[in-house]
């Protein structure tokens, strides 16, 4: 990992390899399939963008950040899928 002004990373290790800001998903994202997620995941995780950044870059709130990282914690990239999201939520208890 090469550091560039600011102390921030060139590149870090992403779910298929070396990611870059310019392998980062596009502003203009709005359909975000398991392996954007994952990537920006990655991103935010080895400091090519802070939480803020993201969330503003790619109007997203905390909590889906939040809720995309529980997902990943509980069950892998693969808890990143929407057709997929009930299977590995547990249900709430009283």
């Amino acid at each position: 990992m090469l550091e560039i002004n600011g102390g921030r990373p060139k590149s870090v290790m992403g779910p298929l390899g070396p990611l870059t800001l310019d392998d980062l998903p596009s502003s203009i994202t709005t359909h975000w399939v398991s392996r954007r997620k994952a990537e920006l995941l990655a991103a935010i995780d080895g400091g090519l963008l802070t939480v803020e950044e993201a969330c503003g870059r790619y109007r997203l709130s905390l909590e889906e950040l939040a809720a995309w990282r529980r997902s990943v914690d509980r069950a892998g990239i693969a808890g990143l899928r929407v057709t997929r999201l009930q299977q590995y939520r547990k249900p709430f208890s009283d």
